[in-house]
């Protein structure tokens, strides 16, 4: 492994002499990861070049890293005095002062100017990525001077799409002038009369059906069957959402589906106008992306969802934004002790905060600890354990005098010593490690989830927009895995439900909260807690059924706000599904 880091590092640096974007001054080079605090390196002077580049890359903790100096990155360098510069419309790229800054970066965006040593430092997660990488920046970087007569014509046709979010495309800012508050929106009643149309139509079936019997009752008087009556509760039960996807249908075939590309009080079909760091009255909210995990597969699973959330995060990082990943890992504390290395690690890597408590052990024998993981899906409690415990934090946090000048490291320092007091009043029943503060938002996903590139920036600025709006419920598409039978009927079965649901909250229906993809407003979460008769403490999330989503929901509109349903991302939000017809049933018997 370590022979191949080194090759890999070579090779990597000469690509990098052969694209020229090294000059061989001290501090150029290529930098890949053999396990933490440990690099391979090249050219070989690269430690000794007396630029601490080393350390802070070991620092940073990022799994491979490259300098890239031109002339193009010098004369960028030479024209701003600001502390980023533009490398798209919408998209800015941080400048530091020196090496010495990285490790208190913002590495969501994972480049940064190296205004001392006029050069710009990539980092990427995959090293077969960061030439790419390297190269979209420098393509970004010489558009930005020339405009659009540049035009790149890559060769390699195996690329895949870049990882720059085109945000030039439909940028639509506030100017100063204008206020941020979106203007009331109209209540459609459309769907009220297809609900009429539904109660006419299954009146009149099971109407034919009670003509019948009493004809026959008329024919041949036997009041027994009366007991018939019984049945017509599960009747209207069963058949109601069956009758309502009908007279959806038809109204989708014979009406007008208009409505689904407009805005109104539960649906959003358009895109909101989009806040500006330069504009907006105050900093961009900071997103917490909330995962509950549990045993699902680190590589398989857990890794692609937080590689897609990572360039979401790099893409609002660019625009002016912060956000963090928050994961809350049940799973942690059961696995294997090489499993749980692994998951630490990742975490570490990737600059993931997280939480995980004790194994379910309701009935601990002799030198075990008691704990009780409530709940059937467990989801709940998991969350309410993770978010007690960031809660706790952030009460230790408040109680710290901040002087003028307070910096970003002794702000790191206080919430590490915060952390370790907070996880010692659990008894040290609980791991956690990371970021674990929760922003202004939070962006709600399951662990085998897929987010747009660029997602969050619109979430913040349609919630900014719409203080009434506490949950902001995405509609989704289908990661496909397998592509088999099940799979496709799962996906086709799916895609269905998610279109009557926007056909029916965009004529006025009231938005669902399905429990993931979605963007919660913490402030208004904090407004909705309950006091837990068992534990004695607050909480978030219901942990007495399966459905703590609606229960989430029927909270937070009995206090006045709403949920709405973003329909503008198209499939953009995509969630896994069951692969067999084993795993469904699984989750029916819960």
């Amino acid at each position: 492994m370590k022979e191949t880091c080194d090759f890999l590092a070579n090779w990597l640096h000469a690509r990098q002499v052969e694209k020229v974007w090294t000059k061989g001054a001290p501090g150029e080079g290529v930098f890949v990861k053999k396990s933490k605090g440990n690099y391979a390196y090249a050219p070989p002077g690269l430690t000794t070049s007396g630029t601490d580049l080393y350390h802070a890359v070991s620092q940073m903790n990022v799994r491979c890293a490259i300098t890239v100096s031109s002339s193009i990155i010098e004369y960028l360098l030479a024209q701003t005095e600001a502390p980023f510069v533009q490398i798209q419309p919408g998209l800015r790229l941080q400048i530091l002062p020196s090496v010495h800054s990285l490790p208190h970066c913002q590495k969501g965006q994972s480049a940064a100017f190296i205004s001392s040593h006029q050069m710009l430092f990539i980092w990427q997660d995959d090293p077969k990525l960061l030439i790419r990488r390297a190269q979209e920046f420098q393509d970004a970087l010489a558009s930005s001077i020339v405009g659009d007569e540049f035009d790149i014509k890559d060769d390699d046709k195996t690329m895949h799409k870049p990882q720059f979010a085109n945000v030039a495309d439909y940028e639509d800012d506030f100017g100063l002038e204008e206020r941020m508050i979106d203007k009331p929106r109209k209540a459609k009643l459309w769907q009220a009369v297809y609900t009429g149309g539904t109660i006419l139509a299954l009146t009149v079936a099971l109407g034919t059906g009670w003509r019948q019997v009493a004809i026959q009752q008329i024919h041949d008087p036997n009041w027994f069957r009366l007991l018939f009556i019984i049945s017509v509760p599960a009747q209207v039960w069963l058949s109601l959402f069956f009758f309502q996807a009908i007279v959806g249908t038809l109204a989708q075939l014979a009406g007008s589906t208009e409505g689904m590309a407009q805005n109104s009080k539960y649906y959003s079909g358009k895109p909101p106008r989009r806040l500006h760091r330069d504009t907006y009255e105050a900093n961009l909210p900071h997103v917490t992306i909330q995962m509950p995990v549990y045993k699902e597969g680190l590589r398989g699973v857990i890794e692609p969802t937080v590689q897609s959330v990572k360039q979401a995060i790099s893409t609002y990082e660019q625009q002016g934004g912060t956000a963090n990943i928050f994961v809350n890992d049940d799973g942690m504390q059961v696995i294997s002790a090489d499993e749980t290395e692994e998951r630490q690690e990742f975490y570490d890597e990737n600059g993931i905060g997280w939480v995980a408590r004790p194994k379910h052990n309701p009935k601990p024998e002799y030198g075990s600890v008691k704990f009780s993981r409530r709940g059937k899906f467990k989801k709940a409690s998991n969350m309410n354990y993770a978010l007690r415990l960031s809660v706790r934090v952030e009460d230790l946090l408040s109680e710290i005098e901040r002087g003028e000048d307070w910096t970003q490291e002794a702000e790191n320092a206080v919430y590490e010593r915060a952390l370790d007091t907070a996880m010692t009043e659990c008894e040290d029943e609980a791991w956690a490690d990371g970021n674990i503060r929760i922003g202004d938002y939070i962006l709600l996903i399951d662990s085998d989830t897929r987010v747009p590139v660029d997602c969050l920036l619109e979430a913040v600025s349609e919630m900014e927009q719409s203080p009434q709006v506490a949950i902001l419920q995405y509609s989704s598409g289908v990661v496909n895995v397998t592509h088999n039978f099940f799979e496709n009927g799962i996906t086709f079965f799916t895609n269905m439900i998610y279109t009557m649901i926007r056909f029916a909250v965009a004529n006025g229906d009231v938005a669902p909260f399905v429990g993931h993809n979605a963007v919660l407003r913490w402030s208004a979460m904090q407004e909705v807690v309950y006091e837990c008769d068992v534990e004695h403490c607050e909480k978030f999330w219901s942990e007495k059924s399966v459905s703590e989503d609606f229960d989430m929901a029927l909270r937070l509109q009995s206090r006045g706000y709403l949920v709405r349903l973003g329909a503008y991302k198209e499939d953009g939000y995509k969630e896994g599904v069951s692969l067999s017809v084993y795993d469904e049933l699984a989750r029916w018997k819960k």
